[in-house]
């Protein structure tokens, strides 16, 4: 596995991400946003992932993006699409990439959903989501995000769907590309409801056939970091045969 760290992609010092190619010159590319409540969590966390795909052709892009207590709504979303716009441009000059997708857990999920559903964020960057072959949305929030509500005055255990939800923005776009949900049946409170009702949302709009959910057993984002008695990445395997099922 060839890797490149800390190469910016914007200006502020949290703009930053880090590349991890596999031994070919020919692959696909997962752009992975990390968890932590918009306020936690790097980058540097889950190399396990990485390391794993990386082994099955597959390249990665671990992005980091502004948070509390420093940034403000909507910062990390526009990090988020302006990650996946460095990906777009540039990731020609590291090899021939096939298709690009764009994933995240926990926090890194609800930022995964505002670029797939919000076409203002893609948008700026002369993107749509169909720009890319298809999304992971691993156990994120679903209605306002729990510290956007905070930042803005609002009890954090609020369920609201506004322009801050990806919610809200579903039904707006006639198309979306391949979606993989991941929640768990033991998740945070409300987690798992919400998820489901994304997928209802999604059916209702006729979009069923776009998504796949996998539900795992256990608390919440447990697996993002896990291995098999095998030793190979469980997240990564999910995200591995999904990519593979949108061929």
């Amino acid at each position: 596995m060839r890797s490149y760290k800390n190469i910016a992609y914007g200006s502020d010092p949290a703009q930053k991400l880090d590349l991890y190619l596999p031994e070919t010159d020919t692959f696909d590319l997962f752009v992975y946003f990390h968890g932590g409540g918009l306020e936690a969590g790097s980058k540097d966390n889950d190399a396990v992932i990485f390391s794993y795909l990386a082994e099955k052709g597959i390249a990665s892009i671990s992005a980091e993006y502004r948070m509390y207590p420093t940034a403000h709504y909507p910062d990390f979303i526009e990090d988020a699409a302006s990650a996946c716009a460095w990906a777009k441009a540039h990731i020609g000059e590291y090899g021939n990439c096939s298709r690009i997708f764009v994933g995240g857990s926990s926090a890194g999920g609800y930022l995964s959903m505002m670029l797939c559903f919000d076409a203002r964020w893609l948008g700026a960057h002369g993107l749509t989501t169909m720009d890319f072959a298809g999304y992971v949305h691993d156990a994120g929030q679903s209605t306002k995000h729990y510290n956007v509500l905070r930042e803005m005055g609002v009890e954090k255990g609020r369920i609201i769907v506004d322009e801050a939800a990806p919610l809200f923005h579903i039904g707006a776009d006639e198309n979306y590309p391949s979606m993989l949900f991941i929640v768990s049946d033991n998740d945070m409170p409300g987690r798992l409801e919400q998820t489901n009702l994304v997928l209802s949302t999604l059916k209702f709009f006729g979009h069923e056939d776009k998504t796949t959910l996998e539900l795992r057993h256990g608390g919440h984002c447990h697996y993002v970091g896990a291995i098999d008695e095998n030793g190979r990445s469980v997240l990564g395997m999910m995200v591995e045969d999904f990519m593979a099922s949108c061929l």
